[in-house]
């Protein structure tokens, strides 16, 4: 499996911890994220990941900042992107089981590295449920 990652300084010390948890996993990593953790602009981090899940070159991607909110927005604004910012397990389910999230936001200043990991295996693990769901996402995308 291929994922993109993306990060801002703010997400530095998360980015590289989830990196060789995955590697280990076997998966494939596509890094777009800053190793910095000197100030930069999240979009230009973020845009690369969104654009990979788009065309379908990574299956999914993570991206992370300081509270998520940055990240998720600017991954939003590519067609085709269901980012979801996400804080706890039960929300990274719901995200991927009603809203097919091909994105996971990860807020670095508010979760912890164990949560993240969880989070991690939720969205990978978790199909999307389709059926009554899947309308409402056809309605995404204007």
């Amino acid at each position: 499996m291929k994922v993109s990652i993306g990060n801002d300084h703010a997400g530095t010390k998360h980015k590289f911890k989830i990196t060789e948890y995955l590697e280990k996993k076997k998966f494939k990593i596509k890094n777009h994220g800053t190793n910095k953790e000197e100030s930069v602009d999240y979009p230009d981090f973020i845009h690369p990941v969104a654009e990979d899940v788009a065309t379908g070159q990574s299956d999914f991607g993570i991206i992370i900042c300081g509270s998520g909110n940055g990240a998720s927005m600017s991954a939003n604004k590519h067609k085709g992107i269901r980012s979801a910012l996400c804080w706890n397990n039960e929300i990274c389910k719901l995200a991927r089981e009603h809203n097919d999230a091909n994105i996971l936001s990860l807020p670095a200043r508010y979760v912890t590295i164990k949560e993240a990991f969880e989070m991690i295996e939720t969205f990978i693990q978790t199909p999307f449920e389709g059926g009554r769901h899947q309308i409402r996402v056809e309605k995404i995308n204007k």
